[in-house]
């Protein structure tokens, strides 16, 4: 009987979990469109959080191979595309001299990215992954949806925003795939 009522505290929990992370609501403050963006964005980031939040240094470190990207250096990567998205939708340009040196060698990865990107705990590429979300989201904040309809290049802002959530999603896969090499 104990094991019944147990099991059933257990599945009425993780259904509540899962409950409240199948349901995209409008957070206080943003416009409806861009309010599910930061829902959206931040289910994301969460699950990419716990793919590697409990790395230590040998697995934030952890290369597949000569070629593969570090998962610190991918959470680095994803507040990289996430800031430089920043200034391409709000100020509509690209990165300045200084932005291009704080943000490149993790937006490009590649062997730079490899030899820079060690020895740091996971902690450290979440503070910035945390730091990044945070100004996208006051920056967002000040926005409404018939700003978030305008066109931008070739796309539309919303559209870029998507693919801001859609380049997380390959990357939480990509560190799912890596966390289970580790």
């Amino acid at each position: 009987m104990k094991i019944t009522s147990l099991l059933l505290v257990l599945f009425l929990a993780c259904s509540s979990v899962f409950a409240q992370q199948s349901v995209i609501e409008v957070p206080k403050g943003y416009s409806d469109d861009i309010g599910q963006m930061i829902s959206m964005l931040d289910n994301l980031k969460a699950r990419v959080e716990r793919n590697v939040r409990n790395l230590d240094q040998n697995g934030t470190d952890f290369l597949l191979d000569d070629h593969a990207n570090s998962p610190g250096a991918i959470i680095y990567h994803l507040a990289a595309t996430e800031a430089y998205y920043q200034v391409y939708t709000i100020e509509n340009r690209g990165f300045n001299a200084e932005e291009r040196r704080k943000w490149d060698t993790a937006l490009n990865l590649g062997d730079k990215a490899r030899q820079e990107f060690k020895g740091k705990p996971i902690s450290y590429y979440l503070e910035i992954y945390d730091e990044v979300r945070a100004k996208t989201k006051a920056l967002l904040k000040t926005k409404d949806d018939a700003w978030f309809k305008e066109k931008i290049g070739t796309m539309n802002i919303h559209w870029a925003w998507f693919h801001v959530m859609e380049h997380q999603a390959n990357h939480m896969g990509q560190l799912a795939l890596i966390v289970k090499r580790i």
